[in-house]
C-alpha cells in the first residue's frame, strides 16, 4: 500500500512497459503460495479490503491498484464527466451494463455484492445475458465499479463455503462521493493527460503508444456498443 501510494497506481501483472507491475517487483516463488505475508496473490485481497487503495480491472482490462490520491483523476478521465446515470441517458453504455448498475443504485440497500448474486440478479446465465465477464470489466474500466473484497460465498444457513470469490462495490461507497468525482471539474482530457505525465515520469522507456493503451481512452470517445 505505501508503494502503490508513493507510485500513484500499479498494474498487477507484466504489460508492455517494462517494471510497471507488481508481479515485477515481488519474488516470483512467492505467489500462490498462499502465505499472506509474502504472497502478492493474497496482497491484492488485503489490499482491496483496506480500503485505502481501489483495486479492479483497471488497465487493459487486467488488474491493478490506483491510490486514493490518483483515483478522482482517473474516475474523470474514464468516465468522460459522466455520472453512470447521465451516460445511460446520452446512450453510451450498454443495456446489460445498465442491468448491472441497477443493482448498485442508491435506492438499493445492497451496496456490495458477491459477483455470482450480481451475475443472477442482473439477468445473466444459462438462459439469461451473455457477457457478463465484458460487462463487469468494462464497467471497472470506466470506474464505475471495483473490487471491494475477495469472500467465500455462504449457503443458506449462512456457512462459508469454496472459493473466495470477487466482491465488487462502485467507488463511490468506499472512498465517498465527493473525493471520488474531486476532478469532475477538471477538462477528461487534462486529467488523462495528467495520467499519462506521470507514467512517463516515474518510466521514461514508456512511449506512448504503450502509455495509450494501458490507460486507454474515455467513455465518450470509446463507447461500448
Amino acid at each position: 500500500i505505501e508503494y502503490i501510494n508513493e507510485i500513484g497506481f500499479l498494474p498487477l501483472f507484466k504489460n508492455e512497459i517494462p517494471g510497471f507491475s507488481l508481479e515485477e517487483r515481488t519474488v516470483a516463488e512467492h505467489w500462490w503460495s498462499e502465505n499472506s505475508d509474502i504472497d502478492p496473490w493474497e496482497w491484492r485481497a488485503i489490499i482491496a479490503r483496506s480500503g485505502e487503495v481501489a483495486y479492479g480491472k483497471f488497465f487493459d482490462g487486467k488488474a491493478g491498484f490506483i491510490s486514493k490520491e490518483w483515483l478522482p483523476y482517473f474516475v474523470n478521465y474514464r468516465r468522460d464527466g459522466y455520472d453512470f446515470d447521465a451516460l445511460w441517458d446520452d446512450g453510451k453504455a450498454s443495456r446489460r451494463q445498465k442491468k448491472i448498475m441497477d443493482l448498485f443504485a442508491e435506492e438499493n440497500e445492497d451496496s456490495e455484492l458477491y459477483s455470482n448474486e450480481i451475475k443472477q440478479n442482473a439477468g445473466f446465465g444459462k438462459d439469461g445475458e451473455k457477457g457478463f465477464e465484458g460487462a463487469i470489466t468494462n464497467l471497472q474500466h470506466m470506474m464505475y465499479l471495483c473490487v471491494r473484497d475477495f469472500r467465500q460465498k455462504k449457503n443458506k444457513k449462512g456457512k462459508e463455503y469454496g472459493w473466495a470469490i470477487a466482491v465488487y462495490a462502485t467507488p463511490e461507497h468506499i472512498f465517498g462521493y465527493e473525493h471520488v468525482t474531486a476532478a469532475y471539474s477538471e477538462n477528461p482530457f487534462d486529467s488523462g493527460k495528467r495520467i499519462a505525465m506521470h507514467i512517463m515520469d516515474v518510466y521514461p522507456i514508456a512511449s506512448t503508444s504503450q502509455i495509450k493503451k494501458l490507460i486507454g481512452v474515455p467513455v465518450g470517445v470509446a463507447p461500448e456498443k
